[in-house]
């Protein structure tokens, strides 16, 4: 048996057609994470609001995977993964059509409720595509199936990225915060509504994107694989979960380290404004900025600051993207816990120099953390699950709901932020001690199941 065939075959049957279509499910919620982390700047800025008013959108965002969950879970166990994967897409478009009338009310609050049920949606999709895509061949090469899977999901987010740096906050009014204060309730508001009109553009977009690809995986004909099996009892299966140390801690690992994910890619743009406003541009910064026909000459402006943070973002993320492909490689020849383990380490390490660093340097290790984090979410994954069987539709929920971290986590990170100075250092700095705690639980949860196949 080739490795191609162990990898995407079970049983003789070839599950190529149906992963390359669930793959692409993860690219489109890594799409919809990764336009969203910016937009805790940009609506503090359109609405006039602090870092923590703002950091509001994750709460609702990732509080969407928390409360759909173990609905979902019940769903698919009622159902299908597929009928999954539809009610996910489903939700998702409907979500982010729901940003036009939003924009039309003008007020913060109905675009808070669109990024719930949008995340609704993700919560489907995530809580179907994970499990599904680990029935997609033997359970020997489980989690190295799910991290390639996951190999797309951070292509999505690099496209999500690349839309809100040239298609929002590129083309937001240039007007920094605190001219924006200055304005009169009239113009401002007209502001507001121009920048509300630049926002909702991509949102619209995908959701016709995303219509296309019910339609698709609507028609196509799927595997059944753990299909009309429902198992114990809900109460049953909880109490078997929860008596599973791996299992139960690693919802706990999961909760860590998807807070230190989205703090670090979300404040990645404060972080990045801080060291980078009033400073000289780089010849690279100066080039990136001509490109995108801003103004580079003399100091670096807010917005340009802001801009050139989202670039870091992005570089972060095909560093992510690349380290992912290669640590997936190793997995062939390293036990899943021990690489996870010594990437959690190195990721404090970096994230140290985060806190400690208050110039470019602090930004270069932000981005290298991205490296180290590419392994994180699908290992967690595979080993929490590993041998669940049919107890894995509701051990995904669970996993599922830890990702409730990216709605807990930030905003105690931008409360943080709002400070000023922390312990004599710029709050910014300080605000990183929240992921450098995430990913010392990361690795003690790596350590502890490193001789896990």
């Amino acid at each position: 048996m080739t490795n191609k065939e162990s990898i995407l075959s079970k049983d003789g049957v070839s599950y190529v057609l149906p992963f390359i279509l669930v793959t692409f499910c993860f690219a489109l919620w890594g799409f919809a994470n990764d336009i969203t982390n910016p937009m805790v700047k940009a609506f503090s800025k359109i609405f006039r609001m602090s870092v923590t008013e703002g950091s509001l959108v994750q709460v609702a965002f990732y509080g969407g995977y928390f409360a759909m969950a173990f609905p979902a879970a019940m769903f698919i166990r009622r159902y299908s993964y597929k009928a999954g994967v539809l009610m996910g897409l489903g939700l998702y478009a409907v979500g982010a059509a729901l940003f036009f009338p939003a924009k039309m009310t003008g007020n913060y609050y109905p675009f808070l409720l669109a990024y719930f049920i949008l995340t609704c949606g993700l919560s489907f999709l995530e809580t179907s595509c994970n499990p599904y895509i680990l029935t997609m061949g033997s359970e020997a090469t489980a989690t190295r199936r799910l991290n390639f899977a996951q190999c797309f999901n951070p292509c999505g987010s690099i496209l999500g990225m690349f839309v809100a740096m040239n298609f929002i906050q590129n083309r937001l009014d240039p007007r920094d915060t605190e001219a924006r204060a200055l304005l009169s309730d009239t113009d401002f508001e007209a502001l507001k509504q121009s920048d509300l009109s630049v926002l909702i553009a991509p949102y619209l977009m995908i959701a016709a994107v995303i219509a296309v690809m019910f339609l698709v995986i609507y028609f196509a004909r799927m595997p059944k694989n753990g299909d009309g099996n429902e198992g114990d009892g809900i109460g049953i299966t909880l109490k078997r979960l929860c008596g599973l140390v791996r299992y139960r801690e690693g919802v706990i690992a999961q909760f860590f380290y998807v807070g230190a994910q989205i703090m670090c890619w979300t404040f990645i743009i404060q972080y990045g404004t801080r060291i980078l406003v009033d400073q000289t541009p780089t010849g690279l910064e100066t080039r990136i900025l001509g490109l995108l026909g801003i103004d580079a000459d003399g100091v670096i402006t807010e917005k340009a600051a802001e801009v050139l943070s989202q670039g870091y973002n992005i570089l972060a993320m095909m560093f992510f993207i690349c380290s992912r492909f290669i640590c997936t490689y190793f997995l062939k020849y390293v036990k899943p816990g021990m690489l996870l383990g010594v990437l959690a380490v190195v990721a404090g390490i970096l994230t140290a120099g985060v806190i400690g660093f208050e110039n470019r340097a602090g930004l270069y290790c932000l981005v290298g953390v991205s490296g180290c984090m590419s392994l994180m979410f699908p290992t967690i994954y595979g080993i929490a699950l590993k041998g669940l069987g049919l107890d894995a539709k509701f051990g995904a929920a669970g996993l599922i709901m830890a990702i409730l971290g990216g709605s807990v986590l930030p905003p105690v990170q931008a409360a943080i932020i709002d400070c000023g100075t922390v312990c004599g250092l710029p709050s910014t700095n300080a605000s990183f001690v929240l992921p450098f705690i995430c990913f010392v639980v990361v690795a003690a949860y790596g350590f502890r199941t490193k001789h896990e196949a």
